[in-house]
């Protein structure tokens, strides 16, 4: 984590604030790099965050065991680990409609009339979970009053930013910068 201010004592606040809240949310151990730049005098605020990478998508299949009785039209879905079936639910309420799903247990859900193919469903992403706390994170830690934001991401790289004007070139060129570095020292860190 590395904080570049031209005021000794506003860097350290800001270490100290960026620590406080990644730690508030429990992100600390997923956050790999942190690169603050803030110059309060021009006024721009840059944040970049590179995360840890995340365990794949949990999908339908990981969990469940389904079948379509077209006699019925209905789909039945045998449930093998309730940790994730109230996501599912919730899944299955947004795309088929509340209307359209029964529980007669909970080891088993009913599909009325099913519209949506099943293969494959993502029921559970841990990496969007992350971006969420993330992005709760950084609007956390962006000084009050800066809120004409440039947003860029990209792979497990987050980057915003932001003045409480409009975004000069010349706070994208320190943003790039701070791009190409971070990037170099993921490279270095794989070799």
């Amino acid at each position: 984590m590395q904080v570049e201010c031209h005021d000794e004592s506003g860097q350290k606040v800001y270490d100290m604030i960026l620590r406080q809240i990644l730690q508030d949310i429990q992100i600390v151990r997923a956050v790999k790099d942190v690169r603050i730049f803030i110059d309060p005098r021009k006024p721009v605020f840059i944040i970049a965050l590179q995360y840890q990478k995340t365990s794949p998508p949990i999908v339908l299949e990981d969990f469940t065991e389904y079948e379509y009785d077209p006699e019925a039209n209905e789909t039945f879905i045998r449930i093998k680990d309730e940790k994730y079936l109230p996501e599912l639910l919730k899944k299955l309420w947004e795309i088929e409609g509340r209307n359209k799903i029964h529980q007669p247990s909970r080891f088993e859900v009913i599909i009325d009339d099913p519209q949506v193919k099943l293969e494959g469903l993502v029921v559970h992403d841990p990496e969007e979970d992350l971006k969420k706390k993330i992005y709760d994170a950084i609007f956390r830690i962006i000084p009050e009053g800066f809120r004409v934001v440039e947003h860029y991401s990209e792979d497990n790289l987050i980057v915003l930013t932001c003045s409480d004007e409009y975004i000069k070139e010349e706070y994208l060129e320190k943003t790039q910068e701070i791009i190409k570095e971070m990037k170099e020292n993921k490279k270095n860190n794989y070799s």
